[in-house]
């Protein structure tokens, strides 16, 4: 199994965690120097730069936070002057309508580029690949970020971007693509489109498949590589961080390994913000090492996964993060119970005929919240007996209720009826008062 870099992604720990120590203080000294809003809170802990000495310091550092973003909008937070920032890409902005602007350097582009050549070169691309990016390209990291990687591992690239799916199908057709990047229901949705068009996967070259961007089940993964008959793996990034290229799988599929020698990652409990044991799930906080238009200490990512720091078959030795099983902000409490949207995506592609496409409502009955489950299901279904119907409505919902511990209604729909999405699938409808899809 090749490995893009294998003196940093088969590193031993000592060396590794010298050089973070290292990178730590010069990014802490660079940060309080250049970003006031650093300063302010390393003030207010009692800290000065000279105080953090290596990693055993790092826990009396303070976070940073995404409101961090927002109050610093929209330049803020670069610790670079703005004539040495090249470009920059954010999110796609919050209810108050600012997006989180992050900047790079020449430097960080480049930083950027080596770490999706990894992330690429893990997932199985070479120099022989055609590579199709379906992601979008603009202010979101997917499109440019995978772009640079892809081409530094020599693979052809169609930056062809997203939506126009049937195009999408005649450029995997025509042009022999053997690699397709985009987010996993964007995947999906082209699959489903293919099929449409009459085209099979005999009449495909694809071989791999690089989706991130949202989080997404082992069911969705089998989906996907059972209609497009691929190899499909995860990566995880986050725009505040890079982009795509934090972490990524490997063949193997055990876990997304992180780029601990530009990060430090730390797993932490979101109520007490203590650390827990490798293996539980806990928020991501991670420490940029080498970025120098935006630094980041402590930067609570709000994402819940777990870490493992045991080596990977494929020879990798850097820490390994599950996929994410959630958001500390996507978390509903319904009576008393806590619910991810994740949990109710694994329960329903358990389940013959209903579909890998859903929408969670979420309303209020007088002081209680509910929650409504619609669920496409087969054509096949659809079309039977109203009675086969009622009987897999019941099995939904009582495999939900089972597996969440609460009760929810559940309305099945026909087939292509919920939205599809190009980029991040929104799954969630909030229709309680002053809420909004998400």
């Amino acid at each position: 199994m090749t490995i893009w870099d294998p003196a940093w992604e088969q590193v031993d720990r000592p060396t590794l965690e010298c050089r973070q120590g290292e990178l730590l203080r010069e990014q802490v000294r660079r940060a309080a120097e250049h970003l006031p809003y650093v300063q302010a809170r390393l003030n207010a802990a009692g800290l000065r730069p000279a105080d953090i000495r290596g990693l055993d310091d790092l826990r009396r550092l303070p976070f940073t936070v995404k409101q961090d973003f927002m109050d610093n909008y929209p330049f803020g937070m670069f610790a670079v002057p703005l004539r040495e920032v090249v470009r920059v890409h954010g999110s796609s902005g919050t209810s108050r309508g600012k997006s989180t602007i992050v900047g790079y350097t020449r430097r960080d582009l480049d930083t950027w580029a080596e770490l999706c050549a990894r992330l690429a070169t893990a997932a199985g691309v070479t120099a022989s690949d055609i590579a199709q990016i379906s992601f979008g390209y603009g202010l979101f990291t997917g499109g440019f970020g995978l772009h640079a990687g892809l081409e530094r591992v020599g693979a052809l690239v169609l930056p062809i971007s997203s939506g126009n799916t049937p195009r999408q199908v005649q450029f995997l057709r025509d042009f022999g693509t053997t690699a397709l990047i985009g987010t996993p229901t964007y995947a999906l949705h082209i699959a489903e489109t293919a099929q449409e068009m009459g085209v099979g996967r005999g009449q495909l070259a694809l071989k791999w498949g690089l989706f991130g961007g949202e989080p997404w089940s082992e069911g969705i993964r089998r989906q996907i590589e059972s209609l497009l008959g691929i190899v499909a793996t995860d990566n995880y990034g986050l725009s505040e961080l890079c982009g795509p290229g934090v972490s990524y799988e490997c063949l193997y599929k055990n876990g997304m390994h992180i780029a601990e020698d530009h990060y430090i990652v730390e797993v932490l409990d979101p109520k007490t913000l203590e650390p827990v044991a490798d293996g539980e799930v806990g928020e991501l906080v991670f420490t940029t090492l080498t970025r120098e238009a935006v630094p980041l200490i402590r930067y609570r990512t709000g994402d819940l996964a777990s870490v493992t720091r045991e080596p990977c078959a494929c020879g990798r030795t850097l820490a390994r993060m599950s996929k994410v099983v959630g958001r500390t902000d996507d978390m509903m409490v319904i009576r008393g119970v806590n619910v991810f949207p994740s949990q109710i995506e694994s329960i329903l592609l358990d389940i013959e005929h209903a579909q890998p496409h859903y929408q969670i409502v979420r309303t209020r009955r007088g002081a209680l919240e509910h929650l409504e489950v619609r669920v496409e299901v087969t054509e096949a279904l659809f079309n039977d007996k109203i009675g086969h119907m009622r009987a897999v409505e019941e099995e939904i919902r009582e495999a939900l209720r089972s597996g969440l511990g609460v009760d929810v209604d559940v309305r099945l729909v026909e087939p292509k009826s919920l939205e599809r999405f190009t980029g991040k699938a929104r799954r969630v409808v909030d229709e309680r008062p002053g809420e909004t899809i998400r």
